[in-house]
This record gives structure tokens, C-alpha cells and sequence, in this order.
């Protein structure tokens, strides 16, 4: 593989020294070198282990749990289960209050557990185990969209769970609904009207450091819970709540995630770790396997339905979508996650009418949760083929009729009361993109190449505290509440600091992960560190700068309004002073140190859809070129070329890094990653030996990533997130770039070499008719 960067990096802004330079990652030589403490490297002398008790189905009656057996084997201390915890069972979750502590009553997908052993080792919790009988019936599960969405389907919620919600008789958790425009309207222009159904599959996020908890009583009564989350704050209200404890009892120290992808973000054993660690007064230790990791996280699956309406010139007319999210048994964050894809579910893309409706199904699954691109990916797939189609029948190529549909800078994509414009010279990243990839350039038969773009929604509200300090002796600490799960979130603050304090790079401390110690963060995700946290960070400087300022004054009698400072500098009447220096004489014999503190918050609006406007959107265009095996099916993607709208690029190597680990994660997704459930609603490929995702022979010969910076963002210096619109439409270009090799069309992900060969070996000519 030939991995390149395509940038022409302009000044850095303000001539900052770090920030605009590829400063390798904080902490990141401990990462590679093993020298990173993950959850399961934590020393907890006196720690009990727990193992999870689970059944082979993932429906069934829940009639009882007989744990005679596991109580008399040596070194187990206790065994929990439903009938054990406070009466009803508490639930807990994010939008909905719907997930128990432990399966009560029944069981709602595989892997859900019915019980908990607490042994002395993990080899004899686990033993004892496998020692519980559970006694269940197994129920017919709804394990697929179609059976939960058929008339009379069996409820996978019982409705008193769902008491005050009018769909509770049905398996639809939320709808949504989103148009503008009128499509009668605009039929009557139309030429060419395209309409087809598209699947997008469930897949797993497949952190390599699997899920876990520790959790330590306090002599206070209050608990510490160690946790590799992406959101400590809502990890310690969701335990507050259930347990009826205050706020300041709740401790939770997160260390670095070994991986997320959203998959940490939200509580799932927590709750039940915690009331086990107080019940025996002891430190209760659980840490997952790989095959109960996938049993706890995954992405949503997609069902589409598409209609689209072209003229003859290729502009678009009208575009609807119908799309029903596979999200689960229980809601965690899945409706928002089919909320925020669908508002943008008609792409980047200049249309008259839209219509978009979309619902969360329950399963009997694995709850869907977050998941990088966080339910964009599943609609961008169905619109950007649904161009690709529009642009084959009217003679046009894929680029062609992107640059006549694609939206300007502050030109509306979404229209009406809730209107979102384009906050970049997107145009710009597609002209890259195509030029990168060399567009025109002639193809060797069984060659192809497809062209994509797709966006997402930011974060739509939020609240970011941080304090940072400058010592006596030139040095700094930041204290910030983000997870740093691998984006680099700790290097950009380190970059900021160093450059707005003038202070040495590696004398730049930053902390994090400890809700006792660092100011509130609302959560880590939406890619919204750079923005959020990242302004607080800058803003605490720049109150470290004015607090030196006017301590300076006091100090040396020179009139405040005679001073001002800049990133690095005091600048006095006799001339610009290192603001280190200053800070020294200002504090003087005392010494001491100067803190300062900064908070960014972005209001939410009730009468907006999602809460409220993004702050920013993640653009990206994607383009690739394919060879294609006609006997086997099989892909060699030979180029892959990705182009982002970053703003600003604060560190240039993390964005490479982000990008390409996008890209790849998307072609996960777009050609092998799949879950697979049998009848009994058994997942039959967990672990890492049954269940495909990219390796070094997987992924494109020649991997270009690129980015197109107009410091237009909302970030610190003109940023914006960017951390998952590498692999918002990676299937989307993929499967153009199949279709332009072959002449035929996939609509089902993952593209897998048996479907391509299959879609060659029955392909028929498509017929085209125009409206």
C-alpha cells in the first residue's frame, strides 16, 4: 500500500509555532510501545472477578435462576440475578428509561444477562457460570425488520415499559419526519424518476481493547468506577440516579479507551457493577471478552427505500427515503441516531422537494448505540447510488451530475423552518477529489471509478469546561473533561497551550478523566473535542493571559490600558515580553501561579428537530478506482482517494490519521463487516476469527487523504471536527465504482465478492424509462 498526502498547507494561523504543525500524539509512544495502562492492566489487589450468565437464544421467558450449584464451588462470594435487585428492577438509559439491570422477565437479545457471579479469580467466577441453571422458555424473537414491522408482530418491549408512548403496541421506538417542497410539484418537470430499496448491514464496532468496569466501594459510601468511557459525566449521573446517590459519590476515572467509536459512549454494566460493589462491600472487577463485546455494542442496520426524480440535464427534482433503523432491544441512543441521519439523508444536495421518513424498529438484538458516522453512512448509501443510477440512465457520469446538484457555501441543503446551510466551499473537496483520483483519465478494462460525498450534523449542543494553570516555572497543566480514545485529543490541547502561553511543548501537562479533578464535559463524541473542548482550552489562555496582564500592571505600576497581550507575549511600552517571563515578575517573591478558566456552550433549540443547529458539518468526498475479478468477484481497489472540509488543520498528521482510519473502517462496512443471526437470534459470528473487518492485504494499493482548509470553522483558528467523514460514503463510491467497472448494480452491503459474482452472473440489461 502507497499512502500519500495531497496538501498544500498555507501559513499557520497567527504564525503559531505548534499549532498547524504534525506534533506527534501525546501519550502516543506509550500506545505503541505497551506502556499505556488500559482498564484491564488496572492492579485492584483485593478485587472480586465477575462473569456474566448467559443463554443461547435471544428471546426467551425468563421463568428462573437456580445458582445452588455456582454458591457451593470454591471462591464464589455471590450470585445475582433479577430476583435480587430493588423491586421493580431499575432501568436506565439515554432517551428512554427501558434497559434493566438484569434481564428481568425476559430475555431481549443474545448475550443479555440473566445473572452475575462474583468469585475470588475469573477462572472460578466464570466456572461457576456455566454452574447456573437458568431456567427460560425460549419465545419466537423478532431478529429482522420485516418480522417486527408485520402485522400482529410480537412486541419486543412489553408496553408498560413504554407506558406513555403511543406507538407502545407496536415495535416502533421513535419516528421521524422531515420534507419541504412539493413532490406532486415537482413531478411534473421530472424526466427520469429513480426508485429502488437498499440495505445497509448491523456490524460491530470491534474496539481492540474489549468493554469493562471496575468498581471500588468508598469508606464515604460513595463509589469509584473505572470505566474506559467516552462521557464520564453521564456514565456518574446515570449511576446517581439509579442509586440514588449523590453526584459527589460518584466517581468516575476513565482511562484512555483502547478504542470506541462510539461504542463506549453510553452505560451498560455499570449500573449493575455498581450495585454489586455496595451490596458486598468490596471492589468488583468485569472485563469482557471480544465475543461479549460484540454481544453489548454495534451499528444500527438500514433498510431504504429511494425514489428520486431527475430532469433530463441530471438536476435533481424531488428525493424521498423511507428508512427503518434495526436498532435493537433496547433504545440506548439509537432514535437520535436515526434522527441526525435522516435530516441530512438528502446529501449535500440542491433539492426542491424532499421528503425523508424514518423509524427506530425494536428487535431482538444487541442494542445499536453510537457509532462513528453516526447514521448518515445508512442513507448516504441509498442517495449517493440513487445519483449514480439518475447519472448512468441519463447518459451523465458520477461527477458530472454531483456538479450540478451539489450545494453552494451558505446555500440551504435543508429547507424550511429548520433550514441547515453549507458551512464550506464543499464544491472545492469534490473538484480535489476528482482531480486526485484522475477522473478523466482512461481505465483498463474491468477498471473502474466512482466518486461520493456525503455530511453530518455536529454537535447540536453542548458545554465545555476546562482550567488550565501556569506555573512559576514556565510549565502548564490543562484539566479537561474529554475522553481521549485515540483522536489525539490531548495533543491539541498541548499544541494550544504551548502556543498561546509560550510555554515549552513537552512542559505542557494535560489531565484528564477523572470527575473528581477536571471540569464538566458534556460527552465525547459528534467530533466535537476540536470545537468545543478545544475553545475552552483557548479561552482559559487567554484568561491566564489577561489575569498576567493585570497582575503585571499592579506589579509594576504601569497602567493596564499601556498593556496588551498576544499568543506567547506581554506587550509592555519597552517592547514584547516573553509571557512567561512577565507571569515570573508579576507573581513576584510570592510566586504562585495563574489559572485560568474557560467554558464553551452551544444552546439547544426546543423547536428544532434535533435539538438545535449544528455547529458544524463534516463534508467529505470520497472517490475510488477499482479492479474487478470477473471469475472470482473479488475487489483490488487499486486508488482511494478521500477529501475533507477541515477549516483549519490543527495538527496535519492527526488529520491524516483520522482520515485513513475512517476510510478503511468504512470499506469495513461497504465490503465485509456483517453480523450474522441465525434462527434462535444467535449472533453466529462473534470473535475475531468469524467476523471479517480490513487487514493490511484489504485496503487500497495507493491510499490518498487530503483536506481543503478556508479557516471557516467554529473551532479554535477556524476548525472543525473531523474525525468520522472519511467513511460517510465510502460504500457509496465503492459502489459506483463497481457499477462503472461491470455494468451491473449492488444495493445490498456489504459488496462482498459472492454478490458481485452473483450480480455477474445474472445480470440482465436494465431497462430505463423515463417519466
Amino acid at each position: 500500500m502507497t499512502v500519500s498526502r495531497k496538501h498544500e498547507p498555507p501559513a499557520a494561523p497567527d504564525a503559531l509555532q505548534h499549532v498547524g504543525s504534525p506534533v506527534l500524539r501525546y501519550g502516543g509512544e506509550e500506545r505503541v510501545s505497551g506502556g499505556q495502562p488500559f482498564l484491564a492492566d488496572l492492579k485492584f489487589p483485593d478485587a472480586a472477578h465477575v462473569a456474566l450468565v448467559t443463554i443461547p437464544v435471544g428471546c426467551a421467558e425468563l421463568r428462573g435462576v437456580d445458582a445452588t450449584q455456582a454458591l457451593a464451588m470454591n471462591g464464589v462470594i455471590d450470585v445475582v440475578s433479577a430476583w435480587d435487585l430493588p423491586q421493580p428492577v431499575p432501568r436506565f438509559g439515554i432517551s428512554h428509561q427501558d434497559r434493566p439491570v438484569l434481564a428481568t422477565g425476559t430475555v431481549n437479545y443474545h448475550g443479555e444477562p440473566v445473572a452475575a457471579v462474583v468469585a475470588e479469580t475469573i477462572d472460578q467466577a466464570k466456572a461457576a457460570a456455566r454452574a447456573v441453571i437458568v431456567d427460560y422458555h425460549e419465545l419466537p424473537g423478532v431478529y429482522n425488520l420485516r418480522d417486527a414491522l408485520s402485522t400482529g408482530a410480537r412486541l419486543v418491549q412489553d408496553a408498560s415499559v413504554r407506558a406513555i408512548d403511543p406507538d407502545n403496541e407496536t415495535n416502533v421506538l421513535e419516528s421521524a419526519l422531515y420534507t419541504w417542497g412539493s413532490i406532486p410539484v415537482e413531478e411534473a418537470r421530472t424526466h427520469l424518476v429513480v426508485e429502488h430499496a437498499y440495505t445497509f448491514p448491523m456490524v460491530t464496532h470491534f474496539p481492540i481493547e474489549p468493554g469493562g468496569t471496575v468498581v471500588v466501594p468508598t469508606a464515604q459510601g460513595g463509589l469509584e468506577v473505572y470505566s474506559p468511557v467516552q462521557h464520564p459525566y453521564l456514565l456518574q449521573r446515570t449511576l446517581s440516579a439509579i442509586w440514588n446517590l449523590p453526584l459527589s459519590k460518584v466517581r468516575v476515572l476513565a482511562p484512555d479507551p483502547g478504542g470506541a467509536f462510539g461504542g463506549k459512549q453510553n452505560p451498560k454494566y455499570e449500573p449493575l457493577m455498581a450495585f454489586l460493589a455496595m451490596r458486598l462491600g468490596r471492589t468488583c472487577r468485569l472485563v469482557l471478552s471480544l465475543e461479549e463485546t460484540f454481544q453489548a455494542m454495534r451499528r444500527a442496520g438500514c433498510h431504504i427505500k429511494a425514489r428520486t426524480g431527475f430532469t433530463r440535464e441530471g438536476v435533481m427534482t424531488f428525493h424521498e427515503l423511507e428508512s427503518d433503523y434495526l436498532i435493537g432491544a433496547y433504545a440506548d441512543v439509537a432514535p437520535r441516531v436515526m434522527a441526525k441521519g435522516s435530516y441530512v439523508g438528502a446529501g449535500p444536495y440542491r433539492i426542491p422537494a424532499v421528503r425523508i421518513a424514518s423509524r427506530a424498529v425494536l428487535t431482538n438484538t444487541t442494542p445499536s448505540t453510537a457509532f462513528r458516522g453516526f447514521g448518515c453512512p445508512q442513507v448516504a448509501w441509498a442517495t449517493e447510488s440513487q445519483l449514480d443510477e439518475g447519472a448512468r440512465r441519463l447518459g451523465l457520469d458520477a461527477l458530472t451530475i454531483r456538479r450540478r446538484n451539489l450545494v453552494e457555501n451558505g446555500e440551504p441543503f435543508v429547507v424550511g423552518a429548520n433550514e441547515a446551510k453549507s458551512d464550506g466551499e464543499w464544491r472545492q473537496s469534490l473538484e480535489k477529489a476528482a482531480a486526485l483520483i484522475g477522473w478523466d483519465e482512461p481505465l483498463p478494462p474491468n477498471r473502474g471509478r466512482g466518486i461520493a460525498t456525503a455530511i453530518k450534523p455536529g454537535a447540536t449542543s453542548g458545554l465545555s469546561q476546562s482550567l488550565v494553570r501556569l506555573l512559576f516555572d514556565g510549565s502548564a497543566i490543562a484539566y479537561s473533561g474529554t475522553s481521549d480514545m485515540g483522536q489525539g485529543a490531548r495533543t491539541l490541547w498541548q499544541q494550544i497551550v504551548a502556543d498561546e502561553l509560550g510555554c515549552e511543548l513537552d512542559r505542557v501537562t494535560v489531565v484528564s478523566g477523572d470527575t473528581d479533578v477536571v471540569p464538566f464535559d458534556l460527552q465525547t463524541s459528534a467530533s466535537r473535542s476540536t470545537v468545543f473542548m478545544g475553545t475552552a482550552v483557548l479561552k482559559a489562555c487567554r484568561d491566564v493571559r489577561q489575569r498576567i496582564l493585570a497582575l503585571y500592571a499592579e506589579t509594576s505600576g504601569i497602567p493596564p490600558e499601556s498593556l496588551s497581550e498576544r499568543p506567547g507575549y506581554l506587550v509592555t511600552p519597552q517592547g514584547p515580553l516573553a509571557l512567561i517571563e512577565a507571569a515570573k515578575i508579576a507573581l513576584g517573591a510570592l510566586r504562585g501561579e495563574f489559572i485560568g478558566q474557560g467554558t464553551h456552550r452551544l444552546r439547544g433549540r426546543s423547536d428544532h428537530p434535533l435539538g438545535g443547529d449544528a455547529a458544524f458539518y463534516e463534508f467529505n468526498c470520497t472517490a475510488i478506482e477499482v479492479e474487478v475479478d470477473r471469475d472470482t468477484g473479488e475487489l483490488l481497489l487499486t486508488k482511494y482517494v478521500s477529501v475533507s472540509d477541515v477549516g483549519t488543520e490543527l495538527n496535519p498528521l492527526q488529520v491524516v490519521s483520522q482520515d485513513e482510519g475512517a476510510a478503511i473502517m468504512g470499506l469495513g462496512h461497504s465490503q465485509m463487516e456483517q453480523l450474522l443471526i441465525d434462527e434462535h437470534g444467535r449472533i453466529r459470528n462473534l470473535g475475531a476469527l468469524d467476523y471479517r473487518i480490513p487487514t493490511f492485504k484489504d485496503v487500497p494499493i495507493e491510499l490518498i487523504t487530503s483536506a481543503v482548509e478556508n479557516h471557516d470553522g467554529p473551532g479554535p483558528y477556524g476548525s472543525k471536527g473531523i474525525s468520522e467523514g472519511a467513511l460517510l460514503c465510502t460504500a457509496g463510491a465503492l459502489g459506483s465504482a463497481v457499477s462503472n467497472a461491470l455494468g451491473v448494480v449492488i444495493r445490498d452491503l456489504p459488496i462482498t465478492p459472492e454478490r458481485v459474482w452473483e450480480a455477474l452472473t445474472s445480470a440482465a440489461p436494465e431497462s430505463s424509462q423515463p417519466h
